[in-house]
């Protein structure tokens, strides 16, 4: 896309680019200056921005003092975030030394515990005593669910899904946790009412695979890369230069 001439100032092309990077730096106040009013509006500004500077010059303000303390402090600045920045952005990671890591720290990258259940809820537990004799004398544990479950998960059968510790009220989820595959719990009361709870599905908690990790473990090296390449040169700069802690 051409990058359209918008305003000449003191001989100085004022361009599209210009205008998108002034858009870009008031962030959300950029929503002010939509339509052909704002876009004239920020032309005007950046004309004003040209003509400062062009008077600045003929001023000789880029010789003065605090000007060129300014100066010297932002290059200063600018100079440290830049050395930081070659310096992290010279860090390598290879396979080899992700696997390494990865073996290092299998406990940090676990898969815990998941349980799926169903569960059917009610009032009272006398209700649920009712339901549970009815499912013993053979109604199905979902058609259960979907007749008398004041729960919307009775549209699914009162299938809740997977879910892992501390995502569940406490006496719902101890009940869960400590179930067998295919048992139907007696009535667990909790502040929502009596559930009848089916377990589904149990997931012991594994080490996850290098592979399923793969990015996680890449991000937690290059972390521990970062802080050693950081510390390393730190050590290597005191050794060079003076350092002196008043305090």
């Amino acid at each position: 896309m051409e990058n359209k001439v918008l305003a000449v100032v003191d001989g100085r092309e004022i361009k599209e680019s210009d205008l998108k990077a002034l858009m870009g730096n008031l962030g959300q106040n950029a929503a002010y200056f939509q339509g052909a009013e704002g876009r004239a509006k920020l032309i005007d500004e950046l004309v004003m921005h040209e003509l400062m500077y062009s008077d600045a010059v003929e001023k000789n303000f880029d010789k003065d003092e605090e000007f060129l303390a300014v100066m010297e402090n932002m290059k200063k600045s600018m100079l440290q975030q830049y050395s930081l920045r070659k310096m992290f952005n010279s860090i390598t990671v290879s396979d080899k030394e992700l696997k390494d890591y990865y073996e290092k720290h299998k406990s940090m990258f676990k898969t815990e515990e998941m349980v799926a259940a169903s569960h059917i809820l009610v009032e009272t537990e006398e209700q649920a005593n009712e339901i549970l004799e009815d499912i013993t004398d053979g109604l199905k544990f979902e058609e259960a669910a979907e007749k008398f479950s004041s729960c919307p998960s009775k549209q699914n059968g009162g299938a809740l899904g997977q879910f892992g510790r501390g995502q569940m009220v406490k006496e719902f989820e101890d009940a869960a946790f400590s179930m067998q595959v295919g048992e139907i719990s007696e009535p667990v009361k909790t502040q929502f009412g009596y559930h009848i709870i089916k377990l589904t599905e149990h997931i012991p908690a594994r080490n996850s695979e290098f592979e399923e990790v793969y990015q996680e473990v890449k991000e937690g090296f290059f972390v521990e890369k970062q802080e050693k390449v950081y510390m390393d040169k730190k050590a290597e700069l005191t050794g060079k230069y003076e350092v002196y802690i008043m305090e």
